[in-house]
């Protein structure tokens, strides 16, 4: 087992890992965290792991983790990492296998007293609607030729086919769609992967969870987010599925090999990277990007059936009930972004994995609509606990570059939760607080059961303390479909 480094602390939310704690380091590690939540990571290898992305080339500033770190692939789940363009490098570790998981938040103008008494038919309806499970399909069929166009077009190719509408596309992070897309890039076994799962869940912790806004903290944009007190909203949690699966493996193993035949050594070889301008740095950035924007064309086609599940169940025409998309919030992405830093601003290369871009008001990223706000920031719960939009604040973007957490972090592993939980408790104690849960499998929810992960209360509480992010609107579960 890797020594875990010696944290110390700078104030009520930040620790730091100094170079001297790590042979290479080239700049700090920071987390951003507080004594409860550290109680979760005392002697896990995630801190390790944050210690050894600080030895990365060309890596700008801090290595950083947020609130809810957990162990990953080479890069802790949490992670931010910028890299000079010229001396950095691109690693998929950083990324994770999941590229653009994200998360996307639905509108409705349904209370939960019009919701409850047709949960259960609704929840059951979202199941048949939206394929959930390992290696889920049924989705969209798609041709190979389909399969590039959906890589180039993102979330606009789907809306072009009919499985949503213009105006979702102005409320998603890039509008949906990553330039530089290289779809020719994508292997064909990532091809293929990608044929049947197009408006497809998947398994692990994605789901689609109808909720309710329990609590609203700053009226004025919650209000402009259509986020109103007893309002029911929808939340999806789903990526690029097996396709992007299939890319960072393809390319793990492309820059493993590299790296053997130059005889580089890594301090973890989990962190195998290339330079951002060399042809292997150059040829993965576009096949993520290709990857990236299947999994808002995902979304987006998972959009379509909520939107068919909800009028189906209410009928009436899914506009009628609103169904807009507040936002789609992207993690585990690597992105082009100007920053500051020691001599300036400078266009950087930053990796965020289990971790999303939470930038303020003003910046021209942000969603018009939303700019004099700042960015909506979507963090879910677990299975059973309430979930949060927050905004970004510009203490981001000199504090983590503009990065904030993605959940609530595990606090168990997955087979940990499965040998600790057991089935018939966990859906009791959710009935018992009225939650309906629809899953593929009985794994898929011992594996999220509540107890399994940190404590999101206390997530929030740490990002908004440390200056990344503040709290908008609280929500909580009536029903969940999971993976």
């Amino acid at each position: 087992m890797e020594t875990v480094p010696k944290l110390v602390r700078l104030d009520e939310f930040t620790f730091r890992i100094d170079p001297t704690e790590q042979p290479g380091m080239r700049v700090p590690g920071i987390l951003f965290s507080d004594d409860a939540l550290l109680a979760n990571v005392a002697g896990d290898p995630s801190l390790a792991q944050l210690a050894n992305v600080a030895t990365l080339p060309g890596i700008e500033r801090n290595a950083l983790a947020m609130p809810d770190i957990h162990f990953g692939y080479g890069f802790p789940v949490g992670g931010v990492a910028a890299f000079d363009l010229t001396e950095g490098v691109v690693s998929p570790g950083g990324i994770g296998y999941d590229i653009n998981c994200g998360v996307r938040l639905l509108s409705t103008n349904l209370t939960a007293e019009q919701v409850r008494p047709r949960l259960a038919e609704l929840i059951e309806r979202l199941y048949r609607e939206v394929p959930s499970g390992v290696g889920s399909k049924g989705g969209t069929h798609l041709s190979a030729g389909e399969v590039d166009e959906v890589m180039a077009g993102g979330a606009r190719w789907a809306v072009e086919r009919g499985l949503g509408r213009a105006s979702d596309l102005a409320n998603q992070e890039e509008e949906g769609r990553l330039e530089g897309a290289k779809p020719a890039e994508v292997s064909e076994s990532a091809r293929k992967r990608g044929l049947r799962q197009l408006g497809t869940l998947g398994s692990g912790n994605h789901f689609l969870e109808v909720q309710t806004v329990d609590r609203v903290f700053e009226p004025e944009f919650a209000d402009v987010l259509g986020l109103v007190p007893g309002r029911v909203v929808v939340m999806l949690h789903t990526g690029s599925r097996g396709l992007g699966h299939q890319v960072a493996t393809d390319f793990i193993a492309r820059m493993d090999h590299r790296l053997a035949t130059e005889g580089v050594t890594l301090v973890d070889r989990q962190l195998s990277c290339a330079p951002v301008g060399s042809d292997d740095g150059e040829r993965y950035l576009g096949a993520m990007a290709a990857a990236a924007n299947f999994a808002w064309a995902n979304r987006q086609a998972i959009t379509h059936g909520v939107r068919r599940a909800f009028s189906a169940v209410f009928r009436q025409p899914d506009e009628e009930l609103d169904l807009s998309v507040v936002y789609d919030i992207a993690h585990n992405m690597a992105k082009v972004e100007t920053h500051a830093v020691e001599g300036g601003a400078k266009r950087l290369l930053v990796h965020r994995k289990g971790a999303t871009r939470a930038f303020p008001a003003g910046r021209e990223e942000v969603p018009a609509a939303y700019r004099p706000y700042g960015q909506p920031v979507l963090i879910p719960g677990d299975m059973g606990t309430a979930s949060y939009v927050l905004v970004g604040l510009p203490t981001s973007m000199e504090r983590s570059f503009g990065s904030s957490c993605h959940g609530a972090g595990r606090r168990l592993s997955r087979h940990a939760a499965v040998r600790e939980f057991r089935y018939d408790e966990v859906t009791r104690d959710l009935r018992a607080k009225g939650i309906i849960v629809r899953s593929a499998s009985r794994e898929g929810v011992t594996e999220e059961a509540p107890g399994a992960y940190k404590d999101v209360e206390e997530v929030v509480r740490v990002a908004e303390g440390a200056g990344l992010t503040r709290r908008v609107a609280r929500l909580t579960p009536l029903g969940v479909v999971k993976g």
